[in-house]
């Protein structure tokens, strides 16, 4: 990799991210490459000069993730539009979406700039809150978009439909519309399919069903689904990725479609999808 732009992103609240950062930031700077840091990464250092996390995915050529896989949807989102990669180290638990141990940590940059690395590009969704004809917000995610009833106990009803064909009304706690990569996130827990990341589709995941014929719908990855919030339901949401929050009133519709863009992960060849199910889920070792 000629790259010599270097953007880190943390998730402070892991202890062994501060000396961690020290050490990577040193061993990039002895080989002359930029190391451009957030706020939030100068502050642990002590340094000045950090930066806007959006700035720092307009500047870098890669981002480097020291964190879990919640930091990693974050700089997939903060990446989208230049489409930039993204090495993931793992310093949390499960870790889908992190390709790096931390002990391994300095031969995989060794073996980045070698580029001796592959490329998995993986299906992002975008959104659009259309209320009474008008954009109210929009946002971009790898994982999902889910849309939940509030704090009161009793469910919502959604009208879905898709390529302009309704659907179904669904009464239920609320509807994930997930990605390949986000088979494995909410969407497993509430239920849904595995799908591999190859495999361009998007996944319809009912929450909690009022009635249980409504089951997980995979849908080709070009078609566009519209969700309107039919009940008046104080405090629904629509949240991305499980960080951005929007607020929707009786009406609502979220479009969800794929995006342009897509999340670069760095991959290394021996790497493979299966085993990484495998581990993380604790399948049998046959």
């Amino acid at each position: 990799m000629k790259s010599k732009n270097i953007g880190i992103l943390t998730k402070p609240k892991f202890p062994e991210v501060k000396p961690t950062l020290q050490g990577v930031v040193t061993w990039l700077r002895e080989r002359n490459i930029t190391v451009l840091l957030d706020t939030t990464s100068a502050a642990l250092l002590s340094e000045s000069g950090g930066i806007q996390k959006t700035q720092l995915a307009g500047t870098a050529d890669v981002l480097l993730v020291l964190g879990g896989d919640g930091t990693i949807l974050n700089a997939a989102r903060l990446a989208a539009e230049r489409s930039i990669p993204i090495l993931g180290v793992n310093m949390g638990g499960l870790g889908f979406l992190t390709e790096v141990r931390l002990d391994n940590l300095y031969p995989s940059l060794e073996r980045v700039f070698a580029n001796d690395y592959v490329i998995d590009e993986r299906l992002m969704l975008q959104t659009h809150v259309h209320r009474h004809g008008e954009t109210v917000a929009r946002g971009i995610m790898l994982n999902d978009i889910v849309i939940s009833k509030g704090t009161l106990a009793r469910m919502i009803e959604l009208r879905i439909a898709i390529q302009g064909q309704f659907v179904t009304n669904l009464r239920a706690d609320g509807l994930i519309v997930s990605t390949p990569t986000g088979s494995t996130a909410y969407s497993l827990s509430a239920g849904g399919p595995i799908i591999n990341p190859a495999v361009q589709s998007l996944i319809l995941t009912p929450i909690s069903p009022h009635t249980l014929t409504h089951r997980p719908l995979i849908v080709p990855g070009n078609v566009e689904i519209d969700v309107t919030l039919t009940s008046k339901d104080d405090g629904a949401m629509a949240t991305l990725d499980g960080q951005v929050g929007i607020a929707m009133t009786q009406g609502d519709t979220a479009v969800v479609r794929a995006s342009e863009n897509r999340t670069k992960l760095i991959r290394f060849p021996e790497s493979h999808y299966y085993e990484v199910l495998r581990e993380k889920l604790k399948w049998g070792d046959g």
